[in-house]
């Protein structure tokens, strides 16, 4: 498949990947959701970068030369953001784990679960929409009609994210304290290991 820019899409499908992993082939998971996305489940082995933690020039300089790497996150747009700033770097190495981690457990293989307190991330951008969306209209019919722009607003951002696969919300909250791992010390790469 042939990208905007004219680079071929590395992508493959959670069935196929698990069986290159059992057969041995030399390979890095790396997870871009965040760490409390991760915790609450995730591909086994599979090493945590959030992607705004992404520093593709580090990651590649600890690297094992001759490794692909497959990136995950919860359905796919994440990772191919992060395959592009590997890219960037210089680095054609990376293929996309087509729907994500939700793809991979809905394909019934195994996860390791983990316990967190942090809903998902899009969880979280729905109550936040909901939320905004409601007080808007509520405040619109008991104090004010101007504060129909609320809900006129949150409803033009989830069209706008539906049509272009960008959340600016979503990456908004995934820089919230409670998205991101008290483990996490350093901005450029966050590792939780089982």
């Amino acid at each position: 498949m042939i990208m905007n820019n004219g680079q071929t899409d590395n992508s493959i499908g959670p069935h196929e990947l698990h069986r290159r992993l059992e057969s041995g082939a030399p390979a890095e998971l790396l997870d871009v959701r965040t760490p409390g996305e991760y915790s609450t489940a995730h591909v086994p082995g599979a090493r945590l970068i959030p992607l705004g933690d992404l520093d593709a020039a580090a990651y590649l300089a600890q690297h094992a030369a001759g490794k692909t790497i497959y990136v995950l996150c919860q359905s796919g747009q994440r990772a191919r953001k992060a395959v592009e700033k590997f890219r960037a770097a210089g680095f054609d190495g990376c293929v996309v784990v087509t729907g994500g981690t939700q793809a991979w457990m809905d394909a019934g293989l195994p996860v390791d679960h983990g316990e967190s307190g942090t809903l998902p991330l899009m969880r979280q951008v729905q109550i936040t929409v909901g939320f905004v969306s409601a007080m808007g209209a509520v405040l619109a019919l008991a104090v004010d009609p101007w504060f129909a722009l609320l809900p006129l607003i949150t409803g033009c951002g989830l069209l706008f994210a539906g049509i272009t696969g960008f959340c600016g919300l979503a990456l908004l909250l995934a820089k919230m304290p409670w998205n991101r791992a008290a483990r996490c010390q350093s901005n450029s790469c966050c590792e939780i290991k089982n």
